[in-house]
């Protein structure tokens, strides 16, 4: 927030502006000591407080523009100047005990120290504030008598094993050292609403343990004070303030900055707050982590006023430094605690991951798995074709849907704990979750952690969503904080438990480890599909007097052994049966399809079987045993003593005849794929004449992204009258970027 954010000196201040009040430019301070603020250069007094007649016995005209002996005796404004030049920053040596005579009596005061922040120009030094507070009756809380609870407290919150432990011995020993009636520990989370996590208080009083506080009860100007100022003091919630003379600095011409100030005047907003909840006198001190609030410790005192000394309230803000650095460490050690536990589980999945032996999913879903590395009500894996589920699922088309919809969202890691309002889309397939985790793997793998609604019922004090309760009498209007601090409870539902920094860290870290034994895998798999591939090829071509029969296949342009593969043998009639055949997909499924339809269509077809009738059982035979796969597949019978020509087609470009007039296609049958559709029975005829051919060929050769298929047959057609090389026709026919396999088997009569 800049300065022109903040309210104008003077303007009014309500709920509504509250968030923008200037409560480091105060103009004030509270009465139970006298603020000086001096030019270290010359030692004049620029500004004081209007009670310094009431402290120190002088007058405000009698201190202002004079040297600082005038308002503390030339020893003491001597003794403090000194200690002033040895120090770069006194707040590192406060406070100073001085003596000063007031009224002509000797008395002892706590000087508090600090440089004015934004008061240093190039010619001079920052202005030093002077705040003088009478020192503690209470001899009982001096720096000696302190030391000894201090060192328990220390020992005590070393051996504290847990957070909550670490809590309760806090606000335990702040309520001994400083003598509040209440003393509470106050947590915030994300968004700054606060909870009390633990309370050390006077039996009679009732209990604040588990209530929440809303965010706006402490605007960001104040949380900003509390990260730079550890510890603020209310006296006396009754004060009236003592405001500052002149308010402007007559060097800066700008309200002094009491962000350091010890007797800095607080909100009048905040003032009535305690006021409704009966508190007498106020302390905080801050937690910080990492350099930002974390908590607070809040002391309350009902019996009236309350001002701990100097002394004590040291004490106590040096064990919320401390409980700060203990709080660090100890969530560190429950970090790594579970950080342990969390790579133990993952080293032996990543193991998994890589072992051929293992389905992916299985290895996830195994003993340990997916549950033992991020706690949740149920898990499920979609990788390699296959689906794994763990704990309370989905059935597995949900499952299925759900990681199709989160693959199109293009993400790599996607988490909430607020499904439906985060993402409506995914909540409507699984209305049952309030709560995701998953991972998205390149090739479509998918692994998801799911979470069930949790109903928080949440104990405010008071209703946070109204705080206008009453109003103040007179011309103007202003909302005042709610009055009552009963217990107000909000039942919040749509969410699920939220998942943890560290959970979210290590699902990560596996889904690097699933994109890399996904790629092994895949290239195990391509490996052995290229073999298989090319185990189940020809390794020879039939020898037919007066024809010849070659044949080319080009893999595809990306690596992955595909489905295509192509077959010539002479039939016991001396027919030479030709084929060429695609199935659907890559890898080692698409080559291990391929392999059963062209070895059960070669058997069928020397056991004796018509074209047609092979074509027919080999469809059956797919719909039968290997449902959800599909086929295109092309036959010729070819007849070496007449050239005629029996084709059948299946979802298949039919052939390319070629003459002496020309190359043209011969009549398409229209029949659909294998594993598809209704088949009918179905054959075509042509006539090979002396010095033709007829290719076949796989739709990877005619193909390509940018055009339609008939300017691709086109091309093949013009090529097949110049040459009837197979590898020719590739090089002349197929698009150089295509992502598909080439078959081409050319019969050529002599």
């Amino acid at each position: 927030m800049t300065d022109q954010d903040f309210l104008a000196p003077g303007e009014a201040v309500d709920l509504d502006n509250c968030a923008r009040e200037p409560i480091h430019v105060p103009g004030r301070i509270q009465p139970r000591g006298a603020l000086l603020a001096l030019r270290t250069d010359d030692t004049l007094v620029t500004q004081c407080s209007k009670n310094v007649g009431a402290v120190l016995g002088v007058a405000p005209e009698a201190v202002l523009g004079r040297p600082l002996a005038a308002a503390l005796g030339v020893d003491a404004a001597d003794r403090l100047l000194a200690h002033v030049a040895q120090v770069d920053d006194p707040r590192q040596r406060n406070p100073l005990d001085l003596e000063l005579v007031v009224q002509g009596v000797p008395e002892r005061f706590e000087a508090v120290l600090h440089h004015a922040p934004g008061t240093a120009t190039p010619n001079r030094p920052p202005a030093l504030v002077l705040e003088l507070e009478p020192f503690s009756s209470d001899t009982t809380l001096s720096y000696t008598s302190t030391f000894e609870p201090v060192r328990d407290a220390l020992t005590e919150l070393d051996h504290a094993t847990s957070l909550q432990e670490l809590y309760d011995v806090a606000v335990r020993r702040v309520r001994r050292l400083t003598g509040f009636d209440r003393v509470m520990l106050y947590r915030f989370d994300a968004d700054y609403n606060g909870e009390v996590v633990a309370e050390a208080r006077r039996e009679d009083l009732n209990a604040f343990l588990g209530l929440h506080y809303p965010a706006s009860d402490i605007p960001p100007q104040a949380r900003a004070l509390y990260e730079k100022n550890w510890i603020r003091l209310i006296s006396d919630v009754g004060y009236t303030p003592a405001e500052i003379l002149p308010t402007d600095d007559p060097v800066s011409a700008q309200p002094l900055d009491l962000t350091y100030g010890t007797l800095r005047s607080v909100s009048p907003i905040h003032i009535e707050y305690l006021q409704n909840m009966g508190v007498g006198a106020s302390m905080s001190i801050s937690l910080l982590r990492e350099g930002r609030l974390w908590g607070l410790i809040a002391c309350h005192h009902y019996a009236g006023a309350h001002a701990p000394s100097y002394a004590a309230r040291a004490a106590a803000e040096f064990l919320g430094s401390t409980l700060s650095a203990r709080l660090v460490t100890q969530a560190e050690d429950d970090r790594a605690s579970a950080a342990r536990r969390s790579a133990g589980v993952l080293a032996r999945l990543a193991a998994l991951t890589r072992d051929d032996d293992v389905t992916l999913t299985t290895a996830l879903t195994g003993t340990p798995g997916l549950l033992d590395l991020v706690p949740a009500d149920g898990a499920f894996v979609v990788a390699e074709g296959r689906i794994d589920r763990l704990g309370e699922t989905p059935d597995e088309q949900t499952c299925l849907r759900l990681g199709r919809a989160l693959a199109e969202l293009d993400v790599e890691v996607l988490v909430t704990d607020r499904l439906a309002h985060d993402e409506p889309e995914l909540a409507g397939i699984v209305p049952d979750a309030a709560g995701l985790l998953a991972l998205v793997v390149p090739g479509g793998g998918v692994t998801v952690w799911l979470r069930r609604e949790v109903v928080q019922s949440v104990d405010w004090g008071g209703d946070p969503h109204n705080k206008a309760i009453a109003r103040r009498e007179g011309d103007t209007v202003r909302l005042s904080p709610r009055r009552s601090f009963a217990r107000w409870r909000e039942v919040v539902r749509g969410t699920s438990e939220p998942w943890a920094e560290d959970q979210v860290d290590v699902a990560t870290s596996l889904r690097s480890y699933l994109a890399e034994g996904l790629l092994l895998r895949g290239r195990r798999d391509i490996r052995a599909a290229t073999v298989l591939q090319r185990s189940l090829l020809p390794t020879s071509l039939p020898e037919v007097p007066g024809w010849q029969v070659d044949a080319r296949y080009e893999p595809s342009g990306g690596g992955l052994a595909g489905g295509d593969w192509y077959d010539a043998l002479v039939l016991d009639d001396g027919r030479v049966a030709v084929v060429v055949g695609d199935v659907t997909g890559h890898g080692l499924a698409a080559a291990a399809t391929m392999g059963q339809l062209r070895n059960a269509l070669r058997a069928l077809l020397v056991s004796g079987s018509s074209a047609v009738r092979a074509v027919e059982q080999v469809d059956h035979l797919l719909r039968t045993t290997l449902p959800g796969q599909v086929a295109t597949l092309v036959v010729a019978v070819v007849s070496p003593g007449s050239g005629e020509v029996e084709y059948v087609t299946a979802g298949h470009p039919p052939p390319v005849l070629v003459g002496s007039d020309g190359a043209t296609m011969v009549a398409a049958l229209g029949t659909p794929p294998l594993g598809v559709g209704r088949r009918e029975a179905r054959s075509g005829a042509a006539a090979v004449p002396a010095g033709g051919a007829v290719v076949l060929f796989s739709d990877g050769l005619v193909e390509r992204r940018d055009e339609s298929i008939v300017d691709g047959l086109g091309r093949l057609r013009a090529a097949a009258v110049e040459t009837l090389d197979p590898g020719e026709l590739v090089a002349r026919v197929r698009d150089p970027d295509s992502e598909d396999d080439a078959t081409v088997v050319v019969v050529r009569r002599d």
